[in-house]
């Protein structure tokens, strides 16, 4: 069995740092979108696939949410990866000569005050790995690039400054996808269960279909909608609560779910991380 696990990105990506701190004893296998990432692991290139679900200053990763149900993989764990922002350069470049920096366009919005303060200008690139990589083949001492410690390693590249980001607890939780689902009780921090549904079209459906958890005393940390299909009038919804499915409450709050929904699908039964504390 391949011991490697794919992500989305250049080497250097967050997603890569994700997969380190996660599984540091396999080999990261850089993927270009998300659904190649998907498809390493579902042709067997890959065991694992790790993907961003949500940040704490941006909210959800766009699509992520509706190419979970169709991916035909299963979530086995979460990892919440701390987002630092360095700024690299190619080695000897003193601070002051740096006139531009370049990342992608959501971490250049996370540095406003350092690169104000230094007169440096914004350079938008594809992605913040992909950013390094491009400082590093041109070369050019007057450009860096905004993005994590383990890019410049990879790139040869030496860190200016570091944790410059202006938000002091920028996080990212990312979800560890298997092509086999994992009921087992595990992990010391109690379970998570992520699922998506679709109610029927009757009046306060989806009121109907929440107070199962509430009278059950089941904590729902996440509810999102999203369209599917291209349609105004389908919505989906992704939930995840605290607990197993095989724990009373939580049994019983998906039973009564189930009489208010067209469509249920358990994506994933999976530990929950002590950093959600």
């Amino acid at each position: 069995m391949t011991r490697r696990i794919a992500f989305q990105g250049e080497p250097g990506a967050y997603s890569h740092e994700a997969c380190r701190q996660a599984r540091p004893e396999m080999e990261a296998l850089a993927c270009r979108t998300f659904e190649d990432a998907i498809e390493a692991v579902r042709g067997g290139d890959a065991a694992l696939a790790m993907l961003p679900v949500e940040n704490s200053t941006y909210g959800r990763v766009a699509d992520i949410h509706s190419l979970l149900p169709g991916s035909g993989l299963h979530i086995i764990d979460e990892t919440f990866v701390r987002v630092h922002i360095n700024l690299l350069a190619v080695p000897g470049t003193q601070l002051s000569a740096v006139e531009s920096a370049m990342s992608h366009t959501v971490l250049l919005g996370q540095c406003h005050k350092f690169l104000r303060e230094h007169g440096i200008h914004r350079v938008t690139g594809a992605d913040t790995a992909g950013s390094a990589k491009h400082v590093a083949e041109v070369g050019d001492a007057k450009m860096g690039a905004l993005a994590s410690e383990l890019a410049g390693e990879i790139y040869g590249l030496e860190v200016l400054a570091r944790h410059i980001e202006d938000e002091g607890n920028n996080t990212t939780r990312f979800l560890i996808m298997a092509p086999e689902p994992d009921m087992t009780p595990r992990g010391a921090h109690g379970m998570m269960t992520s699922f998506v549904f679709q109610v029927r079209n009757i009046p306060a459906a989806l009121y109907k279909a929440m107070g199962g958890f509430a009278t059950n005393g089941v904590n729902m940390t996440k509810l999102e909608s999203y369209m599917v299909g291209g349609s105004f009038t389908a919505t989906q919804f992704y939930a995840d609560i605290e607990g197993h499915p095989d724990d009373p409450a939580v049994a019983r709050a998906l039973d009564e779910l189930g009489y208010f929904t067209s469509y249920l699908e358990i994506l994933g039964v999976y530990p929950r991380d002590s950093r959600r504390d």
